[in-house]
């Protein structure tokens, strides 16, 4: 049964041993609270999870994924998931801060989130494998002088790894057109902003451009225009939060932006088809 929550719980990752880093390897069949296992969360850093033997099914954001042994996924803090099925599962996860990671790292992850898993041929799991590795023995070397700065290092490398991998899977190129370039940018924008900035306007005032350009620009890259993209962005949210909090219809409006709570039920219900409180009473287990 969905959580009485007010608020979508963030999880602190724990396994910590530097700061804004974290590691750890288990399993899950004999996690020690497997409640809390299966509930619904999002983590407080980007996480990357390494399924290194079993089968687990993982809703991530409403969207389900079946991963079989070897594969990896990473999760953008902001997205929520949730553990359906765990069968026989051990997996390393790792999670970093901003602050932690290379920039140019940082600016690849959040042009490819949201990003599902990815199935490892041998060859790469055994090289990720002997990667995490290497982390979680350099974690017992506290007493070392340069401690912190090898574990940065160990894990941003760990990091280009795996987006490496993200970026070969997609097809990710190293030269964006002007539009792709711009549809990236108002995504990041977006991401940001869309809580308080509902006009595409705006947006393209921000990018210093017009907000004819902005459009074609987002919807020659994505298919959508600038207007299909908030209103998606806002109505994901506000699915979470009818989903994981008790928060009334009306309070996640206000969070939301919406002083009008009538204009937001009516919005909500023409990009999904159903009420906001038919969502929830259709999504209480």
């Amino acid at each position: 049964m969905r959580k009485n929550n007010t608020a979508i719980p963030v999880n602190d990752f724990g396994g910590e041993y530097h700061s804004g880093i974290s590691i750890e390897r288990m399993s899950l069949n004999d996690f020690p609270n497997m409640a809390e296992a299966y509930r619904s969360e999002r983590h407080d850093r980007h996480s990357f999870h390494l399924l290194e033997k079993g089968n687990l099914i993982i809703e991530i954001d409403f969207k389900t994924y079946n991963m079989n042994a070897p594969a990896i996924i990473y999760m953008h803090p902001d997205q929520v998931h949730r553990m359906i099925t765990i069968d026989n599962v051990t997996v390393t996860s790792w999670a970093i801060t901003n602050e932690s990671l290379n920039p140019t790292y940082l600016k690849i992850l959040e042009e490819l989130s949201p990003a599902g898993p990815i199935t490892l041929n041998e060859e790469t799991f055994l090289l990720l494998f002997e990667a995490v590795s290497l982390c979680l023995k350099l974690s017992i070397c506290k007493n070392d002088r340069l401690f912190h700065s090898m574990v940065k290092d160990a894990f941003n490398t760990l990091v280009a790894i795996t987006i490496s991998n993200y970026l070969e899977e997609t097809s990710h190129t190293d030269n964006p057109s002007r539009y792709q370039s711009v549809a990236n940018a108002f995504r990041k924008i977006l991401e940001a902003n869309f809580m308080t900035i509902k006009s595409p306007a705006v947006y393209a005032a921000q990018l210093n451009i017009s907000g004819p350009y902005l459009n074609e620009c987002v919807k020659d890259t994505t298919g959508h225009s600038v207007s299909y993209h908030i209103h998606q962005r806002i109505v994901l949210e506000a699915k979470r939060l009818l989903y994981h909090s008790n928060k009334s219809v009306k309070e996640i409006a206000i969070d939301l932006g919406y002083d009008d709570y009538p204009y937001f039920s009516r919005l909500f219900k023409k990009i999904t088809g159903v009420s906001a409180l038919a969502f929830r009473n259709k999504n209480y287990e």
